[in-house]
């Protein structure tokens, strides 16, 4: 699968009186059929940050094929009052595998469509040649014979809160708290599930699953090797339930992921590479997708005025001149350009020390040829993303470079802290807020020693 074959086209395979949302990634093999819980949309889902890279990572081991289960995303609604029975539900998934022509299939269910998947892989041992469940559970609702299901009380709430709060970030953040500062993120999410449910629906699907449904009794006629996955401290589905899971299918494999988030993948590709492993037995490549960097946000001051005062062709000219000098100061301090903003540079370092020196050296570089700029620093975790880097540390150093005055180069607390020992003095600038940036900031500017 290449960049040109996403997203893919969104077919319907019909069922009834129902259409089933499907996507196909790819041509490769086994086929592996995502069965994703409430809130999901085939076509909204290619928004999220990062999601176009992991299809791409999946369809590396096998063929990629995603639906939204009758009632959520791009698929029919179900009426509030008359849900599908659970057996109705699991049908979607043999109605999607005939669409595409697939006879074996590895089933990859996470949430509440979990329990689905084990109906079909109970009752189609000649389809389901494997069986991946993610953070879910066979029934949810506690019993004497399951005390780590959810309270009758727990439940009430949960749905409750559901039908005020679905479609909002605030419940994308509460669902997984590693993208809690990733706003863009949640707003996409939250998006995307007003698209796939209203939250009277939501609530009612809610209701309907986590009281009703107990698919405890197929676990034992599993005859697919199954995967459990589960984050360790989820913060809606306890890791006692997919304990339970591994623990009733015969020769199922746990693997307990680290963190909180309702979404097993969403922070890096361990449950991809755990997917991949018993696929294939084999560990994907490790794909680096973070670093640790010093970023520099460079800027030239009054660009705006200077263009407009000397006339385009001759501010073109020193635009020019401003970006040359920089580039020899990059290099001389062995700092990576990672992409220019019209007057401006980002640039990546290994080492704060030097970032700092060549800030220095561009202002007065830049000083030598008419032009004043600002700089601002930090240290901190980037997203690599191809040949460009992302994420809040980014963010941080921009808002800081934005801060500084004209021939000054501002730095973060961090980067302070880090060159402690060094001969570069610094003189405190005061706390700041830093637009879009929770806390507060302390920052200092960095003075020639």
């Amino acid at each position: 699968m290449t960049a040109g074959d996403l997203p893919p086209e969104t077919r319907y395979a019909r069922i009834g009186n129902a259409n089933v949302a499907y996507q196909v990634m790819g041509q490769g093999s086994p086929d592996l059929l995502h069965c994703f819980g409430l809130g999901s949309h085939v076509d909204l889902s290619w928004d999220l940050p990062g999601v176009p890279e992991l299809w791409r990572r999946m369809a590396s081991f096998c063929r990629p094929i995603a639906f939204d289960r009758r009632g959520t995303g791009a698929s029919d609604a179900v009426p509030n009052q008359a849900m599908p029975s659970w057996e109705e539900w699991s049908e979607d998934i043999g109605a999607v595998l005939d669409a595409v022509g697939s006879t074996e299939v590895v089933l990859d269910a996470e949430l509440d469509a979990g329990p689905f998947a084990i109906l079909y892989a109970a009752m189609h041992p000649e389809r389901v040649k494997g069986l991946v469940l993610s953070n879910t559970a066979a029934r949810f609702l506690r019993a004497d014979d399951y005390p780590f299901g959810l309270t009758s009380e727990e439940i009430d709430a949960f749905v409750e809160f559901i039908s005020t709060s679905w479609g909002t970030p605030e419940l994308a953040v509460l669902s997984n708290p590693s993208l809690s500062i990733d706003d863009e993120r949640n707003r996409i999410i939250a998006r995307t599930m007003r698209a796939s449910a209203t939250p009277l629906a939501a609530a009612a699907q809610y209701e309907h699953i986590l009281r009703n449904l107990d698919v405890r009794q197929a676990l034992a006629s599993i005859q697919a090797p199954t995967l459990v996955l589960h984050t360790i401290d989820n913060n809606y589905v306890p890791i006692e339930l997919g304990r339970y899971l591994a623990d009733h299918i015969d020769g199922a494999t746990m693997v307990e992921l680290p963190g909180t988030d309702v979404n097993a993948a969403n922070t890096d590709y361990r449950a991809v590479d755990e997917v991949a492993e018993f696929l294939t037995g084999q560990r994907l490549p490790v794909v680096i997708d973070r670093i640790l960097a010093t970023l520099l946000f460079t800027d030239i001051c009054r660009s705006t005025e200077q263009a407009a005062t000397i006339g385009q062709a001759r501010w073109r000219a020193l635009l020019d001149a401003h970006d040359h000098v920089v580039r020899d100061q990059i290099h001389r301090f062995r700092g990576l350009e990672i992409k220019t903003t019209g007057d401006g540079f980002l640039v990546s370092f290994d080492g704060p020390a030097r970032a700092i020196r060549c800030a220095r050296a561009i202002a007065e570089a830049a000083q030598s040829i008419g032009i004043d700029i600002r700089a601002g620093l930090h240290t901190g975790e980037c997203d690599v993303r191809g040949d460009d880097l992302g994420g809040l540390a980014v963010h941080i150093a921009a808002r800081v470079g934005a801060m500084a005055g004209p021939q000054e180069v501002l730095v973060s607390g961090t980067v302070k802290d880090l060159v402690v020992g060094s001969d570069i003095r610094f003189e405190e600038r005061g706390e700041h807020q830093l637009k879009g940036v929770p806390g507060s900031w302390k920052l200092f500017a960095a003075i020639e020693p």
